[in-house]
């Protein structure tokens, strides 16, 4: 097993979440918590780790740099392998915080080995975190990061948001926008207008705020299906600006609280007839970061993050955040 492959076991079962309090610091007061990235040596990674600071620094908040290291159950590694392993995280992670601190001076930046799998490190760090960062990817690898182990247990067990960023390079070979732009929209996907879920636009408004940057909202809908209709359902279709009126205006009414909350933060919104991924993926190219959703709630077979999810991770050019929520 190479050094890139540290962040790639699967995940074995019987360790359930627990979720922990607010750790407190000095004087009773809440301890900030950091943004976590994951290290595992490659371009991705390191892509994530460049993301993740600026972030922070954003933010105010610090940076932790966590690498797991643990050989698999069916290995029986020597000590000169088992050291050798470690030396190798260590120097990782040593090498990692100089290259960070040299360009971020005034952010507090941490490091961490854990000898454990990776999803249990990297799932264990979320609990007093801000926000996990992973690497990922081009776009639809087959058997690409966001495909493996890892970052298909992470994304549908961590209980804060994950956010995947590509690597820069790949993004330039694609002729793509860099990882990182201030300038850019932040596109948040709404998928129930009515009671949308308060940790994404939490997420969201925060998001934008921090970057000086106009919040998009963007929602799919579709038409009552043709055998629900009747005359009194076609005529309240029609008044107040028909079908697409209604939903614009519970739309608009559902971020009204947020947009008083956040009155520097300039919104825009776009709702489409079309599927939901698709209206989402078309607003992606101008965004400095797509905001999605994950219910946490756990399906009978198996794990999901949802199709929507799954198809703008995927696809997106931009650092997507998945934000779990009830």
């Amino acid at each position: 097993m190479g050094p890139a492959s540290l962040l790639r076991h699967p995940l074995s079962e019987g360790r359930p979440e627990t979720p922990r309090p607010r750790p407190i610091g000095h004087g009773g007061l809440p301890m900030l918590r950091p943004i976590v990235v994951g290290l595992d040596g490659s371009r991705e990674s390191r892509a994530a780790a460049d993301w993740a600071a600026r972030e922070a620094q954003r933010r105010t908040v610090p940076l932790r740099l966590v690498t797991a290291w643990i050989w698999r159950p069916v290995d029986v590694p020597s000590a000169q392998e088992s050291e050798a392993q470690r030396l190798w995280a260590e120097g990782l992670l040593s090498e990692a915080r100089e290259e960070l601190a040299v360009r971020h001076p005034e952010l507090p930046i941490e490091v961490e080995q854990v000898s454990d799998l990776a999803p249990h490190a990297l799932l264990g760090q979320t609990e007093h975190a801000e926000m996990l960062v992973l690497g990922s990817r081009g776009h639809g690898a087959i058997a690409g990061f966001l495909l493996g182990s890892v970052g298909q247990q992470v994304l549908a067990r961590a209980s804060v948001p994950v956010v995947l960023v590509r690597s820069s390079k790949g993004d330039a070979a694609q002729g793509t926008r860099s990882v990182d732009q201030d300038g850019g929209e932040v596109v948040v996907a709404i998928q129930d207008r009515n009671e949308p879920a308060e940790e994404l636009l939490e997420f969201a408004f925060a998001a934008a705020a921090a970057r000086g940057a106009t919040l998009r909202a963007v929602h799919a809908w579709s038409r009552p299906p043709v055998f629900a209709y009747n005359p009194a359902a076609v005529r309240k279709g029609d008044e107040d600006g028909g079908w697409e009126g209604r939903v614009e205006k519970e739309l608009l009414d559902a971020l009204a609280p947020w947009r008083k909350r956040y009155p520097q933060v300039e919104v825009a919104h776009r709702i489409d007839l079309a599927a939901a991924a698709e209206v989402v993926l078309q607003a992606a190219p101008n965004a400095s970061l797509v905001v999605v959703g994950r219910k946490t709630h756990r399906p009978a077979l198996g794990i999901r993050i949802g199709p929507v999810t799954h198809g703008v991770i995927h696809h997106a050019p931009a650092p997507v955040a998945v934000v779990p929520h009830g």
